[in-house]
């Protein structure tokens, strides 16, 4: 059954669409934390469709809030006066931190990080963008000519132009043995001297903790130090919180407060865990950025009011039930847990994270030279042990992302955690 939905999938679908496993799994429903497939497996969920599984699968006080939106309307477009809109717009404005602040919805992280490239290149008359080096903000045209990960920038082409910037990766490079703080002088000084030699940018792209780069981030106060730079010289700060967002590092709600010693960032994007699977992405700005286009817009699918219901119950059952401290207390737990196994693992370069966001790297034993294939295995191992894991990396994918729904209890990142030790002991 199985193969035959392989075989049509290749049939009509695109060559590059990728699927997980050497026999791609069809998962069929969920609940908490696990998901079953086709053929009736269960598996702990620790990759939660991408990040975007936040709370639960099957929360019953999101399935309620879309079921009965559903009764009542559906979409009706952006042009009429919208409820469910304004309510998380609301919140999201106060949760932000940004001041005078103003939401506008997508449908996907893309779209939200191509929204704001439009509000900044508009805002500061240039069309220069820096991004981080290993960095991923989608696949649209734009995105995909800031994303600074080779394996997921298919063409050189881009309206933009892009400089790459030191120091989203704290462990490789050119600076990786210098201390933390000698590591963020080193990179401030690198974008004081690429400034110098480029017409001013109008904004950096950065992701507080690089998502689909393997989950790597730097020093915390890296990007405070760069808003100090880019603030001096009128180049506007725009956190992309599409994977960091909503409590999962668990130290803070937003990933940019690990770095928010000179304040929130002009521009911020969201999207994947608000929405619990559903649709939802968006941009948050100070109104005088935000309301800088002088055309037309709208959001046909952005907003509409059944994700909009979504994204209201997901992030009140997020607050009320403190999932961010969940984040941090079982993540803890997890990532010691995994590091422990890690250590008799000569494979495992290194288990970084914080919260429920955890990477663990693996490379040829005594080397930094990446093994996708070796970490393509371990993911198999996983689940044939029952476990989701993803993968990631911007050294041939061979990087292991773990990011369970934050309500994960401490039985369930034990169980998990055990899975993942035997599929690493599977391939010393």
């Amino acid at each position: 059954m199985t193969h035959d939905l392989l075989g049509r999938h290749r049939a009509v679908l695109p060559d590059w669409l990728a699927l997980y496993y050497e026999e791609p799994i069809e998962i069929t429903h969920g609940e908490g934390r696990h998901v079953w497939d086709s053929e009736g497996n269960r598996y702990l969920d620790f990759f939660g469709g991408i990040l975007t599984t936040m709370t639960a699968h099957a929360l019953p006080e999101v399935t309620k809030a879309v079921s009965e939106q559903a009764g009542r309307i559906i979409h009706s477009s952006t042009l009429y006066l919208n409820r469910p809109m304004v309510e998380l717009a609301e919140r999201i404005a106060q949760l932000s931190g940004i001041p005078d602040a103003r939401v506008f919805f997508t449908t996907s992280g893309t779209e939200a990080n191509d929204t704001a490239l439009l509000l900044a290149t508009t805002y500061r008359r240039s069309n220069t963008v820096l991004a981080m080096r290993n960095s991923y903000h989608g696949r649209s045209f734009s995105s995909v000519g800031i994303t600074g990960n080779r394996g997921w920038s298919p063409t050189s082409l881009s309206p933009l132009q892009t400089l790459y910037v030191h120091g989203g990766v704290r462990t490789r490079g050119p600076y990786a043995e210098l201390s933390d703080g000698d590591f963020i002088a080193a990179c401030v000084d690198d974008l004081v001297d690429l400034l110098g030699h480029t017409r001013a940018p109008a904004a950096l792209i950065a992701e507080p903790i690089q998502g689909v780069g393997g989950f790597t981030s730097p020093p915390d106060g890296l990007y405070a130090a760069f808003r100090e730079v880019l603030h001096e010289r009128g180049i506007l700060w725009i956190a992309d919180e599409v994977q960091t967002g909503w409590g999962r590092t668990g130290e803070h709600f937003w990933g940019w407060q690990a770095h928010g010693q000179h304040g929130p960032p002009d521009i911020m994007t969201f999207a994947k865990g608000i929405g619990n699977g559903m649709s939802i992405g968006g941009v948050v700005a100070r109104a005088e950025i935000m309301n800088c286009l002088d055309s037309n817009s709208i959001s046909t699918f952005g907003g509409t009011q059944i994700t909009m219901a979504a994204g209201l119950a997901n992030l009140n059952y997020l607050l009320e039930h403190d999932l961010q401290g969940n984040a941090r207390r079982v993540g803890g737990l997890l990532i010691e847990r995994l590091r422990a196994a890690a250590a008799q693992v000569p494979a495992v370069r290194e288990v970084r994270g914080r919260g429920l966001v955890i990477g663990i790297e693996i490379t040829r034993p005594g080397t930094d030279e990446a093994d996708p294939a070796t970490a393509a295995a371990v993911l198999e191992a996983a689940r044939e042990g029952g476990l989701l894991i993803g993968k990631g990396g911007g050294h041939n994918t061979s990087s292991l992302r773990v990011a369970p729904p934050l309500s994960l209890n401490v039985a369930e990142a034990e169980e998990g955690a055990a899975i993942l030790e035997n599929a690493l002991r599977s391939i010393t």
